[in-house]
Parts: structure tokens; C-alpha cells; sequence
């Protein structure tokens, strides 16, 4: 069944990519950056992509993949996401499949048939399957079309999730010259994306970075009192949504999984020390809705791609904000709003160090103990969260987000024109060679043989800002790095630098308002929800009818709910109320092939509903 396109409801001629964006995907118009880059891969272009989690990474490689001729080869880290995404692909019509340690023997030799044959469009791999010399033996009979590597910041030492079998994927650019490379993240600063390039070998591919702002999702950091509760009281917020809950152990998993479901939550535990059958078990009942809420270690983060997680709650302080960012990202991946809270207490920060002291490559202990520093800093911060996230990551935001719980609870700003000029003047009389510790003992006058040996006793700086305490100066210095007037250099153990914008500041000609550091940092109260709906046209009740109706066809044919609809394209159908086939192909997320396995059944449920 095809809808009719001689109807006068009919979509206008479109071009090819546009066509195949609404025929296969049910995606109506593309996002920043993706037609670029998409484009620049057909024509056989190595790319660098940074785009944000939910951004869009994927169709820039499965959409060049389904336009040049072969089979796309794509790097993926995790044996859950492979399988979600070519459930995903496969749901669309797409030929496509998986190669992993979890398919038998028959199974496997069954892909590399169809891989030889050419039947395939897209065949996801692991990196370490990828780099086996039979694997690449095998690929070099065959037609590739192009080689995706998700997750790519596994490849730098700078990144926050180094993967050494990564870094053999740096043979493929000599091996398959000529086929495109495109390497993908969500998260990467400087460092790690030139350091990615190079390992890569595509150091002049372009960079094509679409920024890692996730506006529809609020930052919330709430100082941890009486954290059982204070996790309670949020859940209660969303009684039928989906979230995760991570802790930094597995008894913690265990312990807060367990509390979960005496309160009647629908929750179970995840981590690396289950078995792997158990794992997938509570894997595949969150991506089909039985379990609302999965608590788990990091050993889940990667292998999410389920796009309706309303809300992520970090139980104890992740180490490093590219995780936070990750991990956090897994929210409203279907561009509806979500929620991330980090419960804080200072006691996780020194817990935390002390596992990373305990490290024994000293260049590495160095990387992770300043990418703890920032995670800190942005726990502690007293400007917009998102300033503070996005600026670490390398992207100036030009204004307040409104949808942190700072911006919704701002703290009292005073004018730091004086304070700004004195940290800056102390960081460039000290060369722009030393990290924050050293800069506020110049400002406080710390008499430390540090101090004389240098002759930063000497300077006209030293002792300036006797007349503040060493927290008050934190947290300017802090703040100035998240205003753009400061940045830490990570290569060089973290030393402070000015930035071009400072020189205004300096020179008297730029006001700088900062705010005064406050004691507790409070959560945000808000009237409970179920399911974040954009638009009053949506029809609550009919959404979750088509819910109850998604859940039904995804339990009966094994495969997660959102592989059938995402909650995007359900809110879309109670919002518009097609009648029609043709009305019906309009949905989000609504192709050819999902129209024809699903269009009568949802039409009839719209039209009862």
C-alpha cells in the first residue's frame, strides 16, 4: 500500500536527497549543517563531524551510504547500539546488519554472505572486528561506499573515553584510499579533535561542527542532603516517563534500583558486573517501555539510543564533563524537552580524586584530574549552566539560556569590574604559565617559597586581593573562564590564559558583572508531568492511546517501541489527526515503509481516538 501521488494533497517534486530524507526516514526538512555534509561525503569527502547527541550524526553517514554505490562499513563501540540502529534502519527498509560477538556462527557467516553478494547498504562492526586481517582481507574484495567511525573521541588520549583498539583505525585511510572517512562525536574539545585527525590520518578533511548546544534540555544542580529522597520526589515528577539514574558504583546501583522499586517505581539496575543476558534483559525492557527507569553505571551510556528519556539524573558526579554532557544527552534526543539533575556534594569530588591519584600513567592522572576540576567548576557555578558547559566545550554562548536552574533562580550580580581587572593583570604579570592555585596566591599574598623562587612576591599584583578569601577568588576566576575572558590549556597542566576579549577589560573599556557565590545551591520546584509535549494542538488522551498502541506492535514483532514510532512522531499524529494515507506520510518520522506497515492501523486509531 502506497499513498496515491497524483492526489492534489501530494508533496512537490523534490530533489534526490530530499526524497529519500522523506521516503526512508519520514524526515521532512534537514537540520543545520546535515546537507553539507551529506553532500560532501557522496562526492567522496573525508569529514569531522561534531554534532550534539540527537543532533542528527547518524543520517550524515546512512544517508551518503543509501546514494554511493556499496556497502557502508561503520565503526560502532557497543553491541546494544548496533542493534538498535539497524532495528532502526531495518524498520525503514534499509538492507542492513551487524556483525558482533553476539550473532552464532551460522548467523555470521550468513552477513558475510550478504556483505560478498552486495546486498547490503550498511554493516556496523566493532572496532576490533574492523582491524582482524581476515575482516580486512574480506573488505577488500568487496565494494565499500564509505567508513563511518561513531564515538570517535575513543581515539584520542586526550579524550574522555580512550579506547586503545581505536586507534588501529588509523590504518584504514592507507589501506582504502579513496573511500571516505568520517569520523563522529558529540564530544570533543580542541585537543581531542586535532588529536583524532591526525590519528586518523584526515587532517585536511574538514571540521564540520553544528555546536553541542541541546536547548530542550534544563540543567538542574541541586547541593545532595538527602539524596534517596531527593531522587523520590523527582521521579514523582515523571510518573510514566522514561530515565536514567547513573551512580558511580554498583552497589550504588544496586542500593538505589532496589529503593526505586519499594517507592513503585518500574526501575532496574544496570552495570558491567551482571551478567550479559541480564543486561540485555533490562536493555531491551527499557527500549520497549516496561521498566521506566534504569539505574546504572557508565556501562550504559553509549549504548542508548532510545529518543524519548525525558529525564537523566547523575546520583553522584560524573569525573569529566564530556561524560556529563554525553550521559546527559541522552535525553529528548526527539527534540522534546527533558530533564538533567546532577545531585552535588563536594564529598563525590574527593571521592572521585582519589580514584584518579590512584592512576598510574602520570600524564593521564594530569588530563583527569583538570577534567575533574572543570566538572567542579561547573557544579559549583553561579552563571548560566549551559555558558558554563558549552564554554568548556569550546563554544561561547551570547546569551543566558533561561532553562537552567540558575537562569531560573539567578543569584544577586555585582559590578567586578575591579576584581576582573586584578585576576586578569595577575595571570598576564605571571606569564600565562600557571593554573588557578598559583594566580590567587599572588592575589592573596601567599608568602610560599613557590612564590619567592619565582619572584612573584615582587610583582605589583602580589597581594592586591588580600581583602577577599581564596573561595571569593575561585569563584571569580571561574567565572571569568566561563565568560570568555580566561581559558584553562589543558597541554600545558591547566594554565590560565587570557583570551582576545580580555584585553577590553584590561584596559578599562568592558564593565564585567559577575555574581556573588552563594552558600546552597537549590533545586528548582516544579508542578509534576508525565510526557513533555510541545504545542497545545497535541491531544494528550490520543498520545497516549497511539502510546498504549505503539507498545502493543512493538511487544508482538520483539523490537523496541520507538523502533515502531518515537514519541516525536506520536505527538505529531495527535497534534495533526491525519485521515488519509497522503495526510498520514506528512507525520514525522513517517516513510514509505513504516506507511505501509502501519498506516491503516494508526489511521483507525486516530480516527476512534
Amino acid at each position: 500500500m502506497t499513498a496515491d501521488p497524483t492526489s492534489a494533497d501530494a508533496p512537490a517534486v523534490l530533489d534526490p536527497l530530499e526524497q529519500t530524507l522523506r521516503s526512508v526516514f519520514g524526515i521532512h526538512e534537514f537540520r543545520p549543517h546535515q546537507r553539507v555534509i551529506i553532500e560532501h561525503v557522496i562526492a567522496g569527502g573525508d569529514a569531522f563531524v561534531l554534532m550534539p547527541t540527537g543532533g542528527g550524526k547518524s543520517l550524515c553517514f546512512q544517508l551518503p551510504a543509501l546514494h554511493r554505490a556499496g556497502t557502508a562499513i561503520v565503526v560502532s563501540p557497543l553491541i546494544s547500539l548496533m542493534k538498535d540502529q539497524v532495528d532502526a534502519l531495518q524498520a525503514n527498509g534499509v538492507a542492513a546488519a551487524c556483525l558482533n560477538s553476539s550473532l552464532s556462527s551460522s548467523d555470521a557467516s550468513e552477513v558475510l554472505r550478504e556483505l560478498r553478494a552486495g546486498r547490503l547498504r550498511m554493516l556496523y562492526v566493532a572496532p576490533e572486528r574492523l582491524v582482524m586481517a581476515g575482516f580486512l582481507a574480506t573488505l577488500r574484495t568487496v565494494h565499500v561506499s564509505l567508513f563511518a567511525i561513531d564515538e570517535a573521541h575513543c581515539v584520542s588520549q586526550w579524550g574522555h573515553d580512550f579506547r586503545p583498539e581505536y586507534v588501529q583505525l588509523g590504518e584504514l585511510r592507507g589501506l582504502f584510499p579513496g573511500i571516505p572517512l568520517v569520523a563522529l562525536t558529540a564530544t570533543a574539545d580542541d585537543q581531542t579533535r586535532e588529536d583524532v585527525r591526525r590519528r586518523l590520518h584526515i587532517e585536511t578533511a574538514p571540521v564540520f561542527s553544528a555546536g553541542f548546544d541541546r536547548p530542550n534540555i534544563r540543567y538542574t544542580v541541586a547541593e545532595k542532603r538527602s539524596a534517596p529522597q531527593q531522587l523520590e520526589r523527582f521521579i514523582a515528577q515523571h510518573p510514566t516517563d522514561s530515565g536514567i539514574v547513573y551512580c558511580l558504583s554498583r552497589k550504588r546501583v544496586e542500593q538505589v534500583a532496589e529503593r526505586l522499586r519499594k517507592a513503585g517505581v518500574r526501575a532496574a539496575a544496570y552495570h558491567a558486573g551482571m551478567p550479559s543476558a541480564e543486561r540485555s534483559r533490562v536493555q531491551d525492557a527499557f527500549a520497549r517501555d516496561e521498566v521506566h527507569v534504569v539505574v546504572a553505571t557508565v556501562a550504559f551510556g553509549m549504548g542508548i539510543d532510545k529518543p524519548d528519556v525525558r529525564f537523566v539524573v547523575h546520583y553522584d558526579m560524573p569525573k569529566n564533563i564530556e561524560g556529563y554532557y554525553q550521559e546527559t544527552g541522552r535525553a529528548g534526543r526527539d527534540g522534546l524537552p527533558a530533564e538533567a539533575l546532577l545531585l552535588f556534594g563536594m564529598q563525590d569530588a574527593v571521592v572521585a580524586r582519589g580514584l584518579i591519584e590512584m592512576g598510574g600513567n602520570p600524564d593521564q592522572v594530569r588530563v583527569e584530574l583538570h577534567k575533574l576540576s572543570a566538572m567542579t567548576d561547573f557544579a559549583e557555578a553561579t552563571t548560566c549552566r549551559r555558558r558554563v558547559l558549552l564554554g568548556y566545550l569550546g563554544e561561547q554562548l551570547e546569551r543566558d539560556c533561561g532553562n537552567c536552574d540558575v537562569c531560573l533562580d539567578p543569584p544577586e550580580l555585582y559590578d567586578a569590574t575591579v576584581d576582573a581587572q586584578k585576576v586578569l593583570s595577575t595571570v598576564y604579570r605571571t606569564g600565562e604559565r600557571f593554573g588557578v592555585g598559583h594566580v590567587i596566591d599572588v592575589l592573596v599574598g601567599a608568602t610560599t617559597e613557590k612564590m619567592a623562587s619565582r619572584g612573584h612576591d615582587a610583582l605589583s599584583v602580589f597581594g592586591v586581593g588580600a581583602d577577599r578569601s581564596r573561595d571569593e577568588w575561585t569563584s571569580v576566576v571561574r567565572q571569568l573562564v566561563h565568560r570568555g575572558y580566561l581559558h584553562q590549556d589543558i597541554a600545558e597542566y591547566s594554565a590560565l590564559k587570557l583570551r582576545p576579549s580580555a584585553s577590553g577589560v584590561l584596559r578599562g573599556e568592558v564593565e564585567v558583572s559577575l555574581a556573588r557565590p552563594r552558600a546552597r545551591v537549590r533545586a528548582e520546584k516544579r508542578p509534576a508531568r508525565s510526557v513533555a509535549l510541545t504545542g497545545s494542538a497535541v491531544d494528550a488522551d490520543l498520545f497516549e492511546q497511539l502510546r498504549e498502541l505503539r507498545r502493543g506492535i512493538a511487544t508482538e514483532q520483539g523490537v523496541p517501541a520507538y523502533v515502531v514510532f518515537t514519541d516525536r512522531a506520536l505527538a505529531d499524529m495527535a497534534a495533526r489527526r491525519p485521515r488519509t494515507l497522503v495526510e498520514f506520510l506528512q507525520v514525522h518520522g513517517v516513510g514509505e515503509a513504516k506507511l505501509e506497515r502501519y498506516g491503516d492501523v494508526f489511521l483507525e486509531a486516530i480516527a476512534a481516538g
